[in-house]
């Protein structure tokens, strides 16, 4: 009985210790993230972000290195592998990614910031000084209509997004007399996105009638929002 318990407790013991070393670098939320930044010399600050979305705004002193461009590994080659490396994108999916094949390439400290630059500039207002993209005033003329309105905040780097797209343009065509569908680029207009306090894409929202009748701030499928309708 005493060998079965010490065997089931070092077990136990083997699982937890592998479940602690899964977790391969630090993920915080923005004050942590801002305070090891200001409190470390010459910081590393990667944002993994594509060069549009750097474009149009980005934290201070970060490198902009494109996680799903064809060179990211010569890139990161570049930076110091014995200094901490702190690591964004817009809301955290790439650099999670990025994070993890940092410490795979030999990184020893690796932050990664939680909600990524959405977090970041509705933190930091002053991030983005000027507005950029649909303002909020023609955005709310988009949900004026006595047909329903759909919403749809995308990326072209959102993988669910470009599964939706399909099926999107499909209701958009078979249902145009009752409903009008607008697919809004989330980096095209960052201002709006950031100003109407969503995070992570992609954004559904259905109003009927002006009225916000169901939302999803992830993937749905066809059915769903067909019932929605």
């Amino acid at each position: 009985m005493k060998k079965i318990q010490f065997y089931l407790a070092l077990t136990l013991f083997v699982i937890a210790t592998s479940c602690t070393n899964s977790q391969n670098f630090k993920s915080v939320e923005v004050p942590e993230f801002k305070s090891s930044i200001e409190k470390t010399n010459d910081a590393q600050i990667l944002d993994v972000r594509t060069p549009g979305e750097f474009a149009g705004g980005h934290i201070n002193n970060a490198i902009n290195i494109d996680w799903n461009g064809n060179d990211f590994d010569s890139q990161i080659s570049q930076l110091n592998k014995k200094k901490t490396v702190f690591v964004y994108c817009l809301s955290g999916g790439r650099s999670k990614k990025a994070a993890s094949h940092l410490k795979e390439l030999g990184f020893k400290n690796i932050i990664e910031l939680n909600g990524g630059y959405l977090a970041w500039s509705k933190a930091n207002p002053s991030t983005d000084s000027t507005w950029t993209g649909m303002t909020l005033e023609n955005y709310n003329q988009l949900l004026t209509s006595e047909k329903t309105v759909v919403i749809d905040f995308y990326a072209e780097w959102c993988a669910p997004c470009k599964k939706m797209a399909p099926y999107l343009d499909k209701l958009s065509n078979e249902l145009a007399d009752k409903v009008i569908i607008h697919r809004i680029d989330a980096d095209k207009n960052k201002s709006l996105f950031n100003k109407l306090g969503y995070t992570g894409l992609p954004v559904v929202l259905v109003f009927k009638k002006g009225k916000l009748t169901f939302q999803k701030n992830q993937y749905i499928s066809e059915d769903e929002l067909r019932k929605a309708l």
